[in-house]
């Protein structure tokens, strides 16, 4: 029987392999697929939804510049928690963490790397994305014996369950905060009539419950997974070449110019002035109404100043997170002029039609969830692909008796399970081990198929008025 079982996981693992080889030879730059999209878009506007050439040409035009606002947002977004996590703090943090497990028993290194990940994936998808990828090596060191293929699977699955029903979840913070481009599109009619704060999205029984169910599942998986014997290790050599050191600290300040700079009062202020109206909204509005995008960017904000402590630290790690962001900023502006296509001419509501015209109000959630899944494959952007298809999704929901939410939730699970099976969320944890996607696309592909399998039964069972 466990013969058996090994023959099936090696066979899982090859398929994986050759899954993550067709892709990297056969899927362009994310870039490259933008504009893949945008051609396809306007294809589908001119033959399908009826509009001229050069009305889809000005329609891509006018919305190119209406998401710089949100652009801005999520970039402050990544280079934020990239801040939070370059501190001494945080580095010490991690080491002590990775001491926690037993070193003979490697199950348990990886049960702490999969909570790590679900914990970080919650409070914040690029948070997640870069302590994970800098705990690994951590872990490694004070447990020798755990599978390293395994041990990155469990890091990663967080960005595979749990984050897009958390508190950076960028769907429903997208809808909750006020003059978004859905409320406020600029051009054309809006695709929601109200904001849907957290309470309602994020907060909803629902939610949470599948949060619960999705992240044990990927939790018990990762911790099932690690094999007996024969676990693919580092050694001590290939450990100490990837462990990450900690920043250095600020020199002592030689010129007048340089003694202000390390001032730790410019901390505080900035500190002080970001929280207090942010705590002020809190208390006279509630948390539901002030938690949105700009609210999740403070605090993270004001974590990464106080962690630093001193200016110059505090601009180094953000320097180093732009990098890690541009991305988002020069693909931002394309996914808009697809935006502004959804929003000037019919092709939104054209194809809002074709989906209501091929599913009920009982199989349309889990019609958006196999198609945010498989659109994610191809688009790992989850606040720009939802900007795109929500001008449609949402129509068709509201014509089959779906709510807002119940398509939104829908969206947002497919969005993360196929996370696991994608490289593209990957690259920084497997930059620090020096592994390839193929390496472990096995092991996260068995847990996609157990979080798909969880998923099928939870669109079976959401409401269709959430």
């Amino acid at each position: 029987m466990r013969q058996g079982g090994t023959r099936a996981l090696d066979l899982f693992r090859d398929l994986g392999v050759f899954l993550s080889r067709i892709t990297e030879r056969w899927v362009p730059d994310a870039w490259v697929i933008c504009m893949i999209l945008t051609t396809i878009a306007l294809l589908l506007a001119v033959f399908g939804a009826g509009a001229g050439v050069e009305e889809a040409i000005l329609a891509w035009g006018d919305g190119v510049w209406i998401l710089l606002t949100l652009a801005m947002q999520f970039t402050i977004a990544m280079v934020a928690a990239h801040a939070c996590v370059s501190s001494r703090p945080i580095f010490a943090l991690l080491d002590r963490l990775a001491a926690l497990p037993d070193p003979e028993r490697p199950v348990q290194a990886i049960a702490l790397a999969a909570a790590f990940s679900l914990v970080t994936a919650y409070l914040n998808w690029a948070l997640c994305l870069v302590a994970c990828a800098l705990f690994v090596p951590f872990v490694c060191r004070r447990n020798p014996r755990v599978d390293i293929r395994v041990l990155i699977a469990a890091s990663y699955i967080g960005l595979g369950t749990v984050w897009h029903c958390g508190l950076s979840g960028s769907a429903p913070l997208i809808l909750a905060t006020p003059g978004n481009p859905l409320l406020d599109p600029g051009t054309g009619a809006p695709v929601v009539s109200r904001l849907y704060p957290v309470t309602e999205t994020l907060f909803n029984p629902f939610n949470l419950a599948y949060m619960l169910a999705i992240g044990a599942t990927g939790f018990g998986m990762a911790v099932a997974l690690h094999p007996r014997r024969n676990a693919v290790t580092l050694t001590p050599q290939q450990v100490e070449d990837i462990l990450p050191t900690p920043p250095e600290p600020d020199p002592a300040p030689a010129t007048p110019a340089a003694r202000v700079d390390a001032f730790r009062g410019w901390i505080l202020l900035a500190a002080i002035l970001l929280a207090y109206p942010l705590g002020h909204s809190i208390v006279n509005r509630g948390f539901g109404t002030s938690w949105t995008i700009n609210a999740y960017n403070v605090v993270f904000l004001v974590v990464a100043l106080l962690l630093h402590g001193r200016p110059l630290s505090f601009l180094r790690a953000c320097r180093s997170g732009v990098d890690a962001a541009w991305g988002i900023i020069l693909q931002f502006p394309f996914y808009a002029g697809i935006f502004g296509l959804m929003q000037n001419t019919g092709l939104g509501s054209w194809i809002g039609s074709l989906f209501a015209q091929f599913s009920s109000q009982q199989t349309y959630p889990f019609v958006v969830y196999l198609y945010s899944a498989a659109m994610n494959l191809f688009v790992p952007s989850a606040g720009s692909k939802w900007l795109i298809e929500a001008p449609f999704l949402l129509p068709a929901g509201a014509e089959l008796g779906v709510s807002p939410v119940t398509v939104l939730l829908a969206y947002a699970y497919g969005d993360s399970t196929t996370n696991l099976i994608q490289p593209f969320f990957a690259i920084p944890i497997l930059a620090v081990t020096r592994m390839r996607f193929g390496d472990v696309v096995g092991y996260t592909f068995l847990i996609a198929l157990a979080c798909f399998a969880v998923s099928a039964v939870a669109m079976a069972l959401i409401p269709a008025g959430l």
